[in-house]
């Protein structure tokens, strides 16, 4: 697809400020297949610096709450006020783990390559994330995967770059669809491989970011042909 929304964004200022893969671009492909209208919130679960966040407020109008563990509320803020969305977007410095929100008060949660590090294990969904939404609320999740289990077997070109440790988090589609449907309260609509794959990456392999850089050899080497990025959109029953 063309990523038209996130072609009007600086893309230096992206490019300063990802933290992975391009989650604008991500997020532009996960809205394609859902309505957002103003008024509605939008928990964005593990923002980074908040590109996902500037993304929703500015595109949509919606109000965010832009959460994170690792980027904190202050910084956020400064950067969500230069844009002027300081009014559409509140910054939480917050463990995903113990969320400080009401029950069913999001109409929307969506998380862009962070749900890896935190929705594991059977219970998250049901205990932690699902509680948060509304009934008919949407829950979009897209997360880096791997096209099949690589079952701590890695090959020679993503060795280049990583350890089976540290692509522990990297599942199939199948993987994530098993994992999920032993969730009571969501129902999930789909499991599908994301389209722009190449181009999330591609731009996140064009940062100074350290680990953009430390990422190069695997990729250059075609780690790429066993991997892709996982989209999953469910629905709160």
């Amino acid at each position: 697809m063309k990523y038209i929304k996130t072609s009007k964004y600086d893309k230096q200022f992206l490019l300063d400020n990802m933290m992975g893969p391009n989650a604008m671009k991500i997020l532009e492909e996960m809205t394609a297949g859902f309505t957002l209208k103003p008024g509605m919130r939008v928990l964005d679960l593990g923002c980074g610096k908040g590109l996902t966040s500037i993304f929703l407020a500015k595109e949509f109008g919606v109000q965010v709450f832009a959460h994170d563990l690792w980027i904190t509320a202050t910084e956020n803020y400064q950067r969500f006020k230069s844009f002027g969305l300081d009014n559409l977007i509140t910054p939480i410095h917050s463990d995903a783990l113990d969320m400080p929100y009401a029950d069913e008060h999001f109409d929307i949660v969506v998380s862009a390559d962070a749900y890896q590090y935190f929705g594991e294990t059977e219970s998250y969904m049901d205990e932690k994330l699902a509680p948060l939404v509304k009934k008919g609320g949407i829950i979009a999740i897209a997360v880096p995967g791997v096209k099949k289990e690589l079952n701590s077997e890695l090959p020679v070109e993503m060795s280049c770059s990583w350890t089976a440790e540290d692509l522990s988090t990297f599942h199939s589609c199948g993987w994530w669809r098993d994992l999920l449907s032993k969730s009571h309260k969501i129902e999930i609509e789909s499991v599908s491989e994301m389209q722009g794959f190449d181009e999330f990456w591609n731009d996140w392999l064009e940062c100074d970011n350290e680990y953009a850089i430390s990422d190069r050899p695997a990729m250059e080497a075609g780690a790429g042909k066993y991997m892709n990025f996982v989209q999953i959109i469910a629905k709160k029953k």
